[in-house]
C-alpha cells in the first residue's frame, strides 16, 4: 500500500526535526513556509513539497500535523482565511502537535468534525535533540481509530507514545507536564540564586544536589548553564513558558484548583519576558533571579 500523504505546518525547534524524520521513513511530505526559512529550506533540500497556505496543505494531505505556539496560531490556521477548514475533505486526519488549550482543541475538533474531518491532539515531548534524533515523546488524545491511524507516522519521530484518551486529553496531560518541569526549573533557579548569594561554588552546589534526592533530569538540563554557561541541553523560550503556565492556571482554575505555585511561576516569567529575556532558554532562569535579587552567577 502507498503511504500517506503527510502535511506538516510549524517546522520550529521541535517541528523540523519530526518532519524530518517523517521524511526519512518515506513518507511523502508536504511544509507550509514561514518567516524563520533555514528549516523550511532544509526540509525542502531533502525532498519536501511547500505549500503557501493551510487550505492547500489540507487538500494535499492525508494527515496533516500542525506544530506552533500556541492555540492562538492554530486557530487562525483553522478558521482564518486560507485555512484548514477552507481546504478540508472528508478522511482528512488532523493532529495538533502544539502545546495548546484543550478547550480551544475541542471546539477545533467540533468544527472539523462537520466536514468530515477527524482530529487528534498529540502534543511532543523532550527537546529539540531528541527531535532531529527521532526519539521524541508524544501524548495523543483521540478516537480509537484516529490513533491508530496516525501511529505509525508519529513512530518515525518517537519512541514513546502514550494514548491518553478522548480529544483533549493530550494537550490537558501536557500542560501538567509542563508546570511540572517549568516549576522543577523555577525551584531550581531559586536554590541555585540562594547558593550564589551565599558564596557557594556552583560545582560543589551541582555536586551535591546530583547526589542526593533533589537531583531530576531537569536540573541536569540546567546544570551545564550553571557550571559553563551552556543552555542548549534545555532549548525552551522563556516565552513559550510563560504561554504553557497562562495555560497551565486557566486549567487548574476550570478544575477549581488552588495553583498557588503556578501562579506564583507565571508572574515570574511574565517579568522575565517583560525585562526582554523572552527569548532565552529556560537554564538561563538562574543568572535572570540571581541578577534580579542583586547577585550574580555568571554572564547572561
Amino acid at each position: 500500500m502507498s503511504k500517506p500523504k503527510i502535511g506538516w505546518i510549524g517546522a520550529g525547534l521541535m517541528g523540523h526535526g519530526a518532519a524530518k524524520n517523517i521524511l526519512e521513513k518515506g513518507y511523502p511530505l508536504a511544509v507550509m513556509g514561514n518567516r524563520n526559512r533555514p528549516p523550511i529550506d532544509d526540509l525542502v533540500k531533502r525532498g519536501a513539497r511547500e505549500v503557501k497556505t493551510a487550505a492547500e496543505m489540507a487538500r494535499a494531505s492525508d494527515i496533516l500535523f500542525t506544530c506552533v505556539p500556541s492555540s492562538v496560531e492554530v486557530e487562525a490556521l483553522v478558521f482564518g482565511p486560507g485555512g484548514i477548514l477552507e481546504g478540508a475533505h472528508p478522511g482528512l486526519i488532523v493532529v495538533d502537535s502544539t502545546t495548546a488549550d484543550p478547550n480551544s482543541t475541542r471546539k477545533i475538533g467540533a468544527a472539523l468534525k462537520e466536514k468530515g474531518v477527524r482530529m487528534a491532539d498529540s502534543p511532543l515531548g523532550r527537546s529539540p535533540k531528541e527531535a532531529e534524533a527521532g526519539t521524541l515523546s508524544t501524548y495523543i488524545g483521540g478516537d480509537p481509530d484516529v490513533v491508530a491511524a496516525v501511529r505509525p507516522v508519529q513512530q518515525c519521530f518517537a519512541d514513546t507514545i502514550v494514548e491518553v484518551g478522548a480529544l483533549g486529553a493530550g494537550h490537558t496531560l501536557k500542560l501538567i507536564n509542563n508546570f511540572m518541569s517549568i516549576g522543577n526549573c523555577a525551584i531550581i533557579a531559586e536554590a541555585a540564586t540562594t547558593a550564589a548569594k551565599m558564596g557557594v561554588d556552583m560545582a560543589k552546589f551541582h555536586a551535591v544536589i546530583s547526589a542526593g534526592g533533589a537531583n531530576s533530569k531537569m536540573f541536569q538540563m540546567v546544570a551545564p548553564w550553571l557550571l559553563e554557561g551552556d543552555d542548549s541541553h534545555l532549548k525552551g523560550p522563556l516565552r513559550i513558558a510563560g504561554k504553557d503556565l497562562r495555560f497551565y492556571n486557566k486549567l487548574a482554575e476550570q478544575a477549581q484548583v488552588a495553583s498557588f505555585i503556578g501562579q506564583a511561576v507565571n508572574q515570574w516569567l511574565q517579568l522575565c519576558n517583560a525585562r526582554g529575556h523572552g527569548e532565552r532558554y529556560l537554564p538561563v532562569l538562574p543568572g535572570i533571579l540571581a541578577e534580579l535579587n542583586g547577585t550574580k552567577i555568571r554572564d547572561l
